[in-house]
């Protein structure tokens, strides 16, 4: 089956999203489909092998420049080529801090104009490519913040178009007026331009249904599957070493890194907890450089003193080794989490997790069973369930065991392949 999979990527740094596009095309392309991977606005990152190509649609600087300035929205094709090479879009991805929705709204607005938008040049583009070289039978948009995209794909290519919802509530939250409103109405209207939506979980499937103002029947459930090759079992910590309570993420206040430094913090003040220590690992933007530093000053000079260890980015196979050397995992996050990949690639390899109660995690520990609920924001809470983990050994390997079978069993990559392909095929023989 000929398919466009259009995947946003996320300047330069290792995202749920775009972890989750590469693993699903790589599996399709392995299954013997015609796929191409193709990345939006910046190239893709991801620490699996990258299956993307190297042309970059709707690139970060032609974008901005279109939005800010009428002449770029009528420069040359081979100008703008220039711009969205490569190697300038990941030098300028590196130089750029965290995305701030405050100081993007008018640039949101229009992309979801679609057409009537001030990049309409390079959705023009976008649409001649696929006509004349790919001609897909379908063409997969990795989240709703494109849905400007595909009222012009779907009347000039004429295939089915897919969009996956992955979160992107959480930027959209944050943008000002009157932005934020245009915006919403805009989501609800260019809704009706796809003809089905993928959410990772009922949780989020339900929120979107609402947010985006569409029936829940069109909003169909895959959850994410993980490549499974190099996972493992728990190693943990031997021969009376400290306990590790790990993290796994952006470094950034949403995903509550503070929180569960709190959390151990009081952790090291009880007598009868086991000895441990605390290592984190994870994207560290240029924006959220200060929070960490704020987090590190008030390590030094508490309980956790030397018992505080970051380890910077991680490729996948530091990554797998850090997550099999951890006793609990935990990402206390501060917003309702819609994916949660690191939970469960923690989970795949028999690491009992401790998450907050809200969002997508209890639905994923009720299907795992691989770990432990906490009320969001309580640090006593959290501090207790990772007690409870760290002083039980025979739990945590109940809860472990539990995770790595929930995970094989519901969270395989070639089970989420076969249920995408399957949605694509049925869309398709709607469409004779």
């Amino acid at each position: 089956m000929k398919i466009a999979y259009l995947a946003a990527g996320a300047a330069g740094m290792y995202c749920g999203s775009c972890l989750h596009d590469n693993t699903l095309a790589a599996e399709l392309l392995r299954m013997g489909e015609d796929l191409v991977l193709v990345p939006i606005y910046t190239p893709l990152r991801t620490d699996e092998v990258n299956v993307s190509q190297s042309r970059v649609f709707f690139g970060g600087i032609n974008v901005y420049l279109q939005q800010k300035w009428s002449w770029f929205r009528s420069s040359p094709r081979w100008f703008d080529k220039l711009l969205d090479h490569p190697a300038l879009l990941g030098a300028i991805s590196q130089l750029s801090g965290s995305v701030d929705p405050s100081q993007l709204g008018d640039l949101t607005v229009s992309m979801l104009h679609g057409e009537q938008g001030n990049q309409r040049k390079e959705l023009e583009k976008l649409v001649d490519w696929l006509l004349d070289e790919v001609q897909p039978e379908v063409v997969h948009l990795s989240n709703s913040m494109m849905l400007g995209l595909a009222r012009m794909i779907a009347e000039r290519c004429g295939p089915p178009v897919v969009c996956s919802l992955s979160g992107e509530d959480i930027f959209l939250e944050k943008l000002v007026e009157p932005y934020y409103s245009q915006a919403r109405q805009l989501l609800r209207e260019r809704s009706a331009d796809v003809d089905a939506f993928v959410a990772l979980n009922n949780y989020y499937a339900d929120e979107m249904s609402d947010y985006l103002d569409v029936p829940r029947e069109r909003v169909h459930v895959i959850p994410h599957g993980l490549d499974l090759t190099g996972h493992g079992e728990r190693v943990g910590q031997q021969d009376g070493k400290p306990q590790l309570v790990g993290y796994l993420a952006r470094i950034c206040e949403d995903k509550g890194l503070h929180l569960l430094i709190e959390a151990c913090e009081q952790l090291a003040g009880r007598p009868d907890c086991p000895e441990f220590d605390l290592h984190a690992a994870g994207y560290l933007g240029k924006g959220d450089r200060d929070y960490l530093s704020g987090i590190e000053r008030r390590v030094a000079a508490g309980p956790l003193a030397k018992r505080f260890h970051y380890h910077g980015e991680l490729n996948r196979e530091q990554k797998i080794q850090l997550l099999q050397s951890l006793d609990v995992f935990s990402t206390p996050t501060v917003y309702r989490e819609s994916k949660g990949l690191p939970a469960l690639e923690a989970q795949a390899n028999g690491v009992p997790v401790v998450l907050p109660r809200h969002g997508s995690f209890p639905e994923m520990i009720e299907a795992t069973g691989g770990g432990l609920l906490f009320e969001p924001l309580d640090t006593a809470d959290l501090a207790e369930k990772l007690f409870e983990i760290l002083s039980n050994p025979s739990l945590a390997a109940d809860l472990g065991q539990q995770g790595k079978s929930g995970i094989t069993g519901r969270h395989h990559v070639s089970f989420m392949a076969e249920q995408t392909l399957a949605l694509y095929h049925k869309l398709a023989a709607e469409r004779v």
